[in-house]
């Protein structure tokens, strides 16, 4: 008899995301200098930054680009970042290697054709609500939420959940998403 969901949870180290249809809801806004404005989640991010916070290796694997994706990922503390990245699976084995980290304990959530060979790869995959099907059809768990709309937070909390490790307290994060408190 196979593990459940909540058994993958809790052997879970590190997270892998893509970004566009993952952490925005896919639209993009080309700039003239080539670069894309991209519609993030504030409680997405939070959850990215706490995780990390709490020891969590998060890793972002996408084909996109541009500097406002790597102010995004850098603010958030994101530390393995592979961007217009065109081999997700080469992608995906460095960062194990560099991160330590145990391919079946590891997250890989995905959106579309792209992500499939990465969410075959991992222990635990998973999407958004609006994945396309054949990535559903190969993620052991689809989130409520669609991309850009807390999917990321949703699997992340359940994780630190899972572990004990969700709102020890409340101080926050540092990131774009915080407001200081005064």
């Amino acid at each position: 008899m196979g593990e459940n969901f909540k058994e993958k949870l809790a052997r879970v180290e590190a997270f892998v995301f893509d970004v566009d249809g993952v952490m925005t809801d896919g639209g993009i806004m080309p700039l003239p200098d080539g670069d894309f404005i991209r519609r993030y989640y504030a409680k997405d991010g939070y959850a990215l930054s706490y995780a990390i916070k709490h020891g969590y290796k998060v890793c972002v694997i996408t084909g996109g680009f541009g500097a406002t994706l790597l102010s995004r990922m850098k603010r958030l503390g994101v530390e393995y970042l592979y961007h217009n990245c065109m081999d997700k699976i080469a992608a995906i084995d460095d960062f194990c290697r560099r991160a330590g980290v145990n391919i079946e304990n590891t997250i890989y959530m995905g959106d579309d054709i792209p992500d499939l060979e990465c969410m075959r790869k991992v222990g635990i995959p998973v999407c958004p609500a609006d994945a396309c099907p054949e990535v559903a059809e190969a993620a052991c768990y689809v989130s409520q939420f669609s991309g850009g709309y807390g999917c990321v937070r949703d699997i992340v909390e359940q994780v630190l959940r899972a572990h004990g490790t969700w709102a020890l307290d409340s101080k926050g994060t540092i990131s774009d998403d915080s407001v200081a408190s005064r």
